[in-house]
């Protein structure tokens, strides 16, 4: 048993989870390997929140059956939010998977390879950092959420919220930049939420200020998701105060009808989230507005679906997030609303989101040509450079040397509504 490979769908939580788990893994010895089947440990981590995601982990599931039945050796995990607090339906259902995991629960695995190896994981598993991250990466600073809106089923899966302490998050960031990494994105499925359970109540303006401060070879930090209820002034004045915060908020609404939003229970209004947008340019010159919404939500009428595209339309993010609505069983509206937007309906808001959105994309991001931008080079694409500038903007450039985690001043000659093309301004950073 040394090969392993996590098949992940869903969030950045889970693809941070997926990361930890492979650091607990690589330290009882085990290699990661490209090809799921080619794996004597394979895990998938799975994700609920909408029903096109539930179906790609149950096809994923259901195909590796045979596999499994013909190399009985091998072993078989299931991780994430498709794992609730129960899972005798899920071992009915699949009784070939060795191990189910709720979120962030790696022991029963962790414990499973160390007794398969002979060897004892209390010696030998330390904090599970990643060994081999990526130049860009996620650092988890809360777990779980406390809101309860009532289309949501991460509460009942990850739980309440839990904050990692300051000073372990600092020293994790120390880790990681020994690493290779250059930007770090603090996590959260509510992150402006950070640290009011923690002694002395830290907020995420701290924990912001004390990464910036204490981690000086970070070349970047970002943070995500937001909540409108949260989003203080304390963190958008730290946004605005620290030079290696980017200029990049992520903000859902998800729906634009103060009807809507109340069976939502999202607890503000239209009028009050655009307030908070127009705080937020006011403090922090030149900021990037990323947002989530919901079409289709129970109930939601013609006009209160306008509300939402007026949103779009006026606000003028540089990202927006649109799902149609999936009934999520467990949650709230599941138990008492009704799912009464038909299929082709919540299709058609959909493509009406996204036609809009491309549009003011197309609009803003014309706005990038001919300027220089700096980019945080973080791969390659079709033998070509790719990275992004402060405010999330994908680009792509030309060049023979190995430039993977340096900044460079790109001078944008082409864009689109999705990315930005240039060239090389100046030598790396």
């Amino acid at each position: 048993m040394n090969r392993y490979h996590v098949w992940t769908v869903g969030c950045q939580m889970n693809k941070a989870d997926s990361e930890r788990l492979g650091a607990g893994l690589e330290q009882l010895g085990l290699v990661w390997t490209p090809k799921a089947k080619d794996a004597d440990v394979l895990i998938l981590n799975s994700c609920v929140v909408r029903q096109n995601a539930e179906d790609r982990v149950v096809g994923m599931l259901t195909s590796l059956k045979p596999w499994k039945e013909s190399n009985p050796g091998v072993t078989l995990a299931l991780m994430g939010c498709m794992v609730g607090p129960k899972s005798d339906e899920l071992r009915a259902r699949f009784p070939y998977v060795d191990v189910f995991m709720a979120p962030q629960q790696f022991e029963p695995l962790i414990r499973l390879v160390g007794d398969k190896a002979g060897i004892d994981p209390d010696g030998c598993v330390g904090p599970l950092v990643p060994g081999h991250p990526n130049v860009t990466t996620h650092v988890p600073i809360i777990h779980g959420c406390d809101k309860f809106c009532t289309f949501c089923i991460i509460p009942y899966r990850r739980g309440r919220e839990v904050s990692r302490p300051l000073d372990e998050l600092v020293e994790e960031c120390h880790k990681l930049v020994a690493r290779g990494v250059r930007e770090v994105t603090l996590l959260g499925q509510n992150v402006d939420s950070y640290g009011h359970d923690l002694p002395g109540a830290p907020d995420l303006a701290d924990l912001l200020e004390a990464v910036h401060d204490g981690v000086p070879e970070l070349v970047r930090i970002r943070f995500l998701t937001s909540h409108p209820n949260d989003m203080s002034e304390r963190i958008i004045d730290a946004v605005a105060r620290l030079p290696r915060a980017m200029e990049c908020i992520n903000l859902p609404f998800q729906a634009g009808s103060d009807e809507v939003l109340s069976s939502m229970r999202r607890g503000y209004t239209n009028a009050q989230y655009r307030e908070l947008v127009a705080r937020v340019r006011a403090s922090v010159p030149g900021v990037a507005m990323v947002t989530d919404l919901i079409v289709g939500f129970p109930g939601e009428t013609e006009t209160q679906f306008e509300d939402s595209l007026a949103m779009v339309q006026d606000l003028r993010f540089d990202k927006v997030h649109a799902a149609a609505y999936s009934t999520r069983p467990g949650t709230i509206a599941a138990r008492k609303l009704t799912d009464d937007v038909g299929h082709e309906e919540k299709q058609r808001r959909l493509h009406a989101i996204e036609a809009v959105q491309e549009s003011v994309l197309t609009e803003i991001n014309a706005g990038y040509l001919g300027s220089t931008q700096e980019v945080l080079v973080d791969g390659r694409s079709r033998g070509r450079w790719q990275g992004r500038t402060r405010t999330d903007k994908l680009v792509f450039f030309d060049d023979e040397r190995d430039l993977l985690g340096r900044l460079m001043q790109v001078r944008i000659t082409k864009t689109t509504p999705w990315s930005l093309q240039g060239h090389l301004d100046e030598a790396p950073a």
